[in-house]
């Protein structure tokens, strides 16, 4: 497949069939006014700036999720830079909720089942698939659509909820969150593949890469107990993901993080790529009509240089499969 890489005349943001119902429903004030003054992710054909030869963010559109993650994938080198034969795969999505996939509360099954084959496909030992879920593991395994597609794709699926797996550790440079329970998939695999959807959430405004990760730790009240924003940077000094993958194709607008109809979703049919979490989450705030300096947990990642927030300082590559 040819892949063609867009840039930006007026720094529109894609085109898309819900646009209007978005802005007219109100969903996310200042939203309209981000996405026509943001460059990064938008549409129309130009000559692309000069990138280096592994970007930093790769933001997809206008496909279906499978070719959007091929197409990134390839923008950043393939499988193959991150998956090596014979290595270990670890790969969490969000399983949290007791949702069906078109409500957009999830990670979609079909971006997990993808990534399984083609991680086997370069050569992985094996792929297994956990989350600490919110609601009840299995209903969430189950009536999220991923458990019945990990599986079929040849991925281990865990249960997240089983204590006996996960090993204390220690978290030097952890402003709130020093010590965790932390899952032994994360610690011990060789690859790590922190596979988010972009929704809306009641608490700290989104969800994306960064947040994705309190479900690899036991003690998720601890978090909102104890700085809610600052934990989420702290546990990031853990382990950061080899490579994170979010999925943009719907994302809940409103009603975060369990959504309640389809009628919280608007469908942006996009996917961002980064090993960089934090300037992955700035640019996912940005297609919410966020601030991302905002959002305290970007601005603690950067501060403690888990990442970059400023997309002026990104080397974004923009790819449009329309």
């Amino acid at each position: 497949m040819a892949f063609r890489i867009r840039g930006v005349p007026g720094g529109g943001f894609p085109a898309m069939n819900t646009r209007r119902d978005f802005i007219k429903t109100g969903l996310a004030l200042g939203a309209a006014a981000s996405f026509a003054n943001w460059s990064k992710l938008a549409a129309a054909e130009t000559t692309p700036a000069p990138a280096g030869p592994r970007p930093v963010l790769v933001a997809v559109r206008e496909g279906t999720r499978t070719a959007m993650l091929d197409a990134a994938l390839a923008a950043l080198g393939g499988i193959g830079a991150f998956v090596q034969p014979g290595q270990t795969v670890c790969l969490k999505p969000n399983i949290g909720w007791d949702a069906p996939p078109e409500r957009g509360a999830d990670t979609h099954p079909e971006i997990v089942s993808h990534l399984t084959k083609l991680c086997l496909a370069a050569g992985a030992k094996s792929v297994t698939i956990f989350d600490n879920t919110c609601d009840q593991w299995q209903r969430c395994y189950e009536n999220s659509g991923i458990e019945k597609a990990a599986r079929e794709a040849g991925a281990h699926v865990v249960n997240g909820k089983d204590k006996s797996l996960y090993r204390e550790v220690e978290i030097p440079g952890g402003v709130k969150l020093k010590r965790a329970l932390v899952h032994s998939l994360v610690l011990d695999s060789d690859v790590f593949l922190n596979v988010p959807v972009l929704k809306h959430h009641s608490g700290t405004g989104m969800t994306a890469a960064m947040k994705n990760l309190m479900g690899v730790v036991w003690d998720r009240g601890f978090f909102h107990q104890n700085d809610l924003h600052q934990t989420i940077a702290d546990i990031m000094l853990v382990r950061k993901p080899t490579l994170n993958l979010l999925d943009a194709y719907h994302p809940m607008v409103r009603n975060g993080p369990r959504g309640k109809t389809v009628a919280d979703v608007v469908e942006m049919r996009m996917l961002l790529a980064s090993v960089d979490p934090v300037a992955l989450d700035a640019a996912a705030a940005k297609m919410l009509g966020l601030d991302p300096a905002k959002i305290a947990y970007i601005k603690f990642g950067d501060a403690m240089k888990l990442g970059v927030m400023d997309l002026e300082a990104v080397d974004v590559r923009r790819i449009n499969l329309a």
